[in-house]
């Protein structure tokens, strides 16, 4: 294909600025058009204070600032994409008004030029559909803001030539940005990904395991991603992401794992949608997020005797240890003595489940995360069951904080609140690369650059231990009875045959 040298850019928002942004820094010419003229002017104007600020930073030069201001051009006509090598459309995400432009596009640009979308949640296949050449129509999916997120998504449509995406791909090497590569699926790839962190933060949440900011910190500070889900929410806004959510669970004809909460539907009702409003999941005085205080540690009783349950060894070793560490009475033996508090360390079961099937006193335990290390971690997870007696909590809490490490104390759980957050985010990325949407590697940086995660989903199986992850699913769709817990057959068919979740094939 011939090199793309002219890009057209449809649509001067925010995408189409941040689009034309990156090309003309990279050395191509943009024809920037918008139905408004207003809109091209005011976006030029941003670009021109955008590149200014740049070279006032020594980021750019002042006349390698100027020079990409002069490449951007105003186009007043769709006429004027008649030279353009691709042509990118970042318009409102309405499927018809798309493949009215994409109809109108070809009667305009050449046999070879490129037609791609920045949709974020609408089938490049359907938008294709409306052109008499769609084997040129590709995905071309950015984020906001395009200059920092250096990550976009190349779909590939059911018809798309295979050397439009690696065209596309190309280019956005070119421009200084990571591309992966998808199929043409409901939310491609980051989108489909994301569903883990936020729906399973809202279940726990509907099943009043724990406030909005505790699930926040312990993802935060236990799990170490940058965000936790409300957080998240807050920032992007209900406006954008409860749709979201709802597409994505009716496009694949209600999947249990992607099933929406009403928590957000309520919130977005009542206008309480984030950030930008002033209130969502948080209060925001002045821009700053108002986070509740967390209450005091309770004092610590004199003699605390401590049983952990030997049941999960790599639990009951990781607890024993930092029990010893605190300074607690360990007592062992195959029984509990009758005035020691009682430690169980389940994997995606709750306190309840894991007490009755053991016939131990459910009045004196409590459940203990132990899936992160505690030498790593900067928070600990304790759990009660409704028969948990206070004087044992508050001992538990006491004994657990005794270093100054904050603790979290939770409702009733399968999985805690890290354990199964992380286990359904491992889960949805494998069955992402089982139904082969795209390759592991491009799973994996695309969660990373687009979600800020720590390190990507199936990365994070594997270093968790992929087994582990599976014990955490079937326990929690054993004891909650719900299908969005069953594990994906990648995780499952690698955990039998030893193989890591990044690899396709041995």
């Amino acid at each position: 294909m011939t090199e793309i040298q002219t890009i057209g850019v449809v649509g001067a928002g925010a995408m189409g600025r941040g689009i034309a942004q990156i090309a003309a820094q990279a050395g191509l010419r943009v024809r920037l058009y918008d139905t408004s003229a207003e809109a091209i002017a005011a976006a030029r104007e941003s670009l021109r204070q955008t590149w200014e600020k740049l070279a006032q930073k020594g980021k750019l030069s002042a006349a390698d600032a100027q020079a990409a201001l002069e490449r951007v051009e105003s186009a007043t006509a769709l006429t004027d994409m008649s030279n353009c090598q691709l042509v990118v459309e970042a318009i409102v995400e309405r499927l018809d008004v798309k493949r009215d432009l994409f109809a109108a596009l070809e009667g305009v640009v050449s046999e070879d030029c490129i037609l791609a979308s920045n949709t974020s949640s609408l089938s490049i296949t359907a938008i294709a559909a409306a052109c008499k050449r769609p084997q040129r129509v590709a995905g071309y999916h950015f984020f906001n803001p395009v200059a920092l997120m250096k990550v976009v998504e190349v779909i590939d449509g059911l018809r798309s030539a295979p050397e439009v995406g690696d065209a596309l791909a190309d280019l956005a090497r070119r421009m200084g940005h990571t591309p992966v590569r998808a199929k043409d699926m409901p939310g491609f790839i980051v989108n489909h990904a994301g569903r883990g962190m936020n729906t399973e933060g809202l279940r726990v949440a509907q099943e009043a395991v724990a406030t909005f900011a505790q699930v926040d910190a312990v993802m935060r500070e236990q799990a170490g991603f940058r965000m936790g889900p409300f957080e998240l929410l807050d920032l992007t806004a209900l406006d954008v992401s409860h749709p979201v959510m709802e597409s994505i669970y009716r496009q694949f004809f209600d999947e249990p794992r992607f099933r929406p909460s009403p928590i957000t539907t309520v919130r977005l009702a009542g206008g309480l949608i984030g950030r930008k409003a002033g209130e969502g999941f948080y209060v925001y005085a002045d821009g700053q997020k108002q986070v509740p205080a967390e209450p005091p540690v309770p004092a610590l009783p004199a003699n605390l005797k401590v049983w952990v349950s030997p049941k999960h060894a790599e639990g009951y070793a990781r607890a024993a240890a930092l029990l010893e560490k605190l300074g607690a009475t360990l007592v062992t033996g195959s029984t509990p003595d009758a005035d020691a508090l009682i430690v169980v360390t389940p994997f995606g079961e709750d306190v309840s489940t894991t007490v009755s099937a053991q016939g131990l006193n459910a009045a004196r335990s409590i459940g203990l995360d132990t899936l992160y290390a505690f030498d790593t971690a900067k928070r600990r997870t304790l759990m009660v069951s409704p028969a948990t007696e206070a004087k044992w909590r508050d001992a538990a809490h006491a004994l657990l904080a005794a270093d100054g490490v904050p603790v979290t104390v939770i409702e009733d759980s399968p999985g805690f609140i890290a354990q199964r957050i992380v286990a359904t985010i491992v889960n949805i990325a494998s069955d992402i690369a089982q139904q082969q949407i795209a390759t592991p590697e491009d799973i994996d940086q695309a969660v990373t650059l687009g979600l800020g995660y720590p390190v990507g989903p199936l990365a994070l199986g594997d270093k968790l231990g992929a087994d582990r992850i599976l014990e955490i699913l079937k326990s929690m769709q054993r004891v909650t009875g719900d299908p969005r817990y069953r594990p994906s057959l990648w995780l499952q068919r690698r955990v039998q045959l030893g193989m890591s979740l990044t690899k396709a094939t041995a």
